[in-house]
């Protein structure tokens, strides 16, 4: 198994590509050692230490490692927990954790037609563009004109993900549906 790495905008993040499918719909997002035991591939990472979230897409895995580590020490080990992962035949999230996969959350009422259009330019727009470097953007809420959006992989904690959300995301939206104002970030 020959498993490329690819850099992030975020520096603390990496993606890896094993070539292989890694989750088959969705994403999963894992912010914390606890998070990943709904992960076998995850558990695995973090059990390496110097890992502070890992982000499973469908064909790649981002690690983000903390502060002290230094990529060029701990690369070899997480390349060596994947192809180990991949070896072993589990699945990338348990059956249990398997709801954990990411979406969008659903809202209803008068804004319904609203969130609608946000969800579709979300999904045709932004996330492929998003997973490129390896993290994903979900949605979690529409408030009188204001969107609010999760980041997750890679662009949780990247020192561009303001200007991303700002002048990227927020004015598409607001090019395309004049009901909204502004976007923010949910934790």
């Amino acid at each position: 198994m020959f498993i490329q790495t690819e850099t992030t905008p975020n520096p603390a993040t990496l993606k890896f590509l094993p070539g292989e499918t890694v989750l088959a719909a969705g994403t999963a997002d894992f912010p914390s050692r606890e998070a990943a035991a709904a992960s076998p591939l995850a558990a695995r990472i973090f059990a390496l230490g110097s890992v502070s979230g890992v982000f499973l897409g469908s064909d790649f895995v981002t690690v983000t490692k903390t502060d002290e580590a230094i990529w060029d020490q701990i690369k070899p080990s997480i390349l060596g927990a994947i192809m180990d992962h991949y070896q072993s035949g589990q699945p990338a999230v348990s059956e249990t954790g398997a709801a954990v996969a990411g979406g969008h959350a659903d809202q209803d009422g008068p804004d319904s037609a609203i969130v609608g259009q946000i969800k579709e330019l979300l999904d045709t727009r932004v996330r492929p563009a998003v997973a490129q470097d390896g993290g994903d953007i979900t949605f979690h809420g529409f408030d009188r004109g204001i969107v609010y959006l999760h980041m997750q992989g890679a662009c949780a904690g990247c020192p561009s993900s303001t200007l991303t959300l700002k002048m990227g995301i927020e004015n598409l939206l607001r090019h395309y549906i004049p009901e909204v104002v502004e976007v923010r970030p949910v934790a």
